[in-house]
């Protein structure tokens, strides 16, 4: 099997591999244990941390993992399980879009593995949807010539090769469906320069619509009816899961507000919004998801925000609700400290930071540590002091 497929198990070529191939995945759990293990650590890793865990070396193994990792989701029957596994794949598959046609990836990537942006926007029904925009003082779309690259199929305006600093278009109807998910007031329609039925994006941003599109492929379906052979041989991977995602829901549960045993990365984050001052989109979504996830309702959490001058109440109640998933499809977690660490939030690590994956699991531990006749919930506190 090619690598191509097991880089990108959820392309429809990859699927067609699995099937020439006539794979019987019962089979394959009950004789192949590499597979099985990969699987689950795709599932696990995905629930722990937002990603699916290191590929391994093996190309079949690593593509057959993916199907075998839908089935554990389907098993496991919890909807956190399933959109927390579908981001994660659209994570990773994100950054290995960009890593193989970015601008950034080397010109033999192609040729390397078999991907470039036509190919990827063919895959998702897109190739008569985005086209490179056209620079000042150049030939219009579809002609040679245009901005970033200049890379654009004269027949069709579509793009040919992707540039990270290009700017794109989108057709209307195919942007408010991917983006529809995206965090962030700058993806509202309203807020973008609507103009002959298509949407300005950059290339960072096709990049961001591309992954939403992942996402969706690998949640449409799930969960799904699983043949009693194969549930019975992945059981115990299944028992695995539902355990994880209970501890996961204890998480969720917590309704304790007491910012002095939060993790010192969402510290750092309260302290600068009540200095007021500005954060980064990725910031105020972390910060802002961890409030709603130990508990705070909307109206505490907006009127945190209120000390900052460029507050606005409508757009932050809007960004709230959407991320507590009660104006959207998904109820938003706060990210994982690797994700933190990525946008450059995690800060001021202590000793317990170093054994933790999770801003959660951090704030869950630092409670149990504290006895709770001791703990003052930051909003009793506040009301004493104000009433």
């Amino acid at each position: 099997m090619e690598p191509l497929y097991a880089r990108y198990p959820f392309r429809r070529d990859a699927r067609e591999a699995v099937a020439a191939e006539a794979v019987d995945l019962a089979t394959v759990v009950e004789t192949e244990p590499a597979v099985v293990e990969r699987a689950r650590e795709r599932v696990v890793t995905a629930l722990e941390e937002g990603e699916v865990g290191d590929p391994v070396r093996d190309h079949r193994t690593e593509l057959l993992s993916y199907p075998v990792a839908r089935v554990l989701v389907s098993l496991v029957e919890e909807r956190v399980l399933v959109r927390r596994y579908a981001r994660a794949e659209a994570t990773v598959a994100r950054e290995r879009i960009a890593a193989d046609v970015g601008e950034t990836a080397e010109l033999k990537s192609v040729a390397a593995t078999g991907l470039d942006l036509p190919a990827l926007l063919a895959e998702f029904d897109l190739e008569g949807s985005v086209r490179e925009a056209a620079a000042a003082g150049t030939a219009g779309p579809g002609v040679a010539g245009g901005a970033g690259s200049g890379a654009v199929d004269a027949a069709s305006g579509g793009p040919t090769a992707f540039d990270a600093a290009a700017e794109y278009r989108i057709e209307v109807g195919a942007y408010l469906p991917l983006a529809a998910d995206c965090w962030g007031d700058e993806w509202r329609l309203v807020n973008r320069s609507l103009a002959d039925g298509e949407v300005p994006v950059s290339g960072t941003e096709l990049l961001t619509l591309l992954g939403e599109a992942v996402r969706r492929r690998v949640e449409e379906g799930l969960p799904f009816d699983v043949p009693d052979p194969i549930a019975a041989a992945l059981e115990p991977e299944a028992e695995e899961l539902r355990e994880l995602c209970a501890q996961l829901e204890l998480v969720r549960e917590i309704d304790t507000v007491v910012p002095e045993l939060f993790p010192p990365c969402m510290k750092a984050l309260l302290d600068d919004v009540q200095k007021g001052e500005h954060l980064p989109h990725h910031s105020r979504f972390a910060i802002t998801a961890f409030l709603a996830s130990i508990g705070m309702t909307t109206d505490e959490i907006v009127e945190l925000y209120r000390v900052n001058s460029s507050f606005g109440e409508d757009m932050t109640r809007y960004q709230t609700d959407h991320i507590r998933g009660e104006t959207s499809p998904t109820e938003y977690s706060p990210p994982s400290c690797a994700t933190m660490q990525s946008y450059g939030d995690c800060v001021n690590m202590d000793d317990l930071c170093e054994r933790i994956p999770h801003p959660m699991a951090y704030y869950e531990q630092r409670l149990d540590d504290e006895d709770e006749d001791d703990l003052e919930d930051w909003r009793e506190a506040r009301e004493e002091a104000e009433g």
